[in-house]
């Protein structure tokens, strides 16, 4: 058996006002997620909870990423979540207010047979 890469899903969050990367990341992984209902586990004879799944989360600042709070998000598997240098900073015309905007990918993989 080997981890096999069966789905990448993309998504795109913001924190308009609070600059809390955390919290874009996390919007951005739900926009990710939300918009699907992976049914890819049931359709190899496997469970939703057997999917491996890898969040890689681009933001301007990757250590303000509360990682298990992203991780959170997931409703079922087995996560792992990596944050890198990425996404955008946007700063008002007074430079007082930041907007922030982060992007997520969730790469799905399931424990399938090895191709012989």
């Amino acid at each position: 058996m080997a981890l096999t890469r069966m789905i990448v899903e993309l998504g795109m969050g913001t924190d308009l006002t609070g600059a809390d990367y955390t919290k874009a990341a996390i919007r951005a992984l739900k926009d990710a997620l939300w918009h699907n209902s992976l049914t890819i586990a049931n359709a190899v004879g496997q469970k939703p909870h057997d999917m491996h799944v890898k969040v890689l989360v681009g933001v301007p600042k990757p250590d303000k990423v509360d990682r298990a709070a992203v991780a959170a998000v997931l409703p079922y598997g087995k996560s792992s979540v990596e944050v890198v240098e990425g996404g955008l900073e946007i700063m008002n015309d007074e430079g007082t207010n930041l907007t922030l905007m982060a992007n997520a990918a969730a790469i799905v993989y399931l424990d399938m047979p090895e191709k012989t």
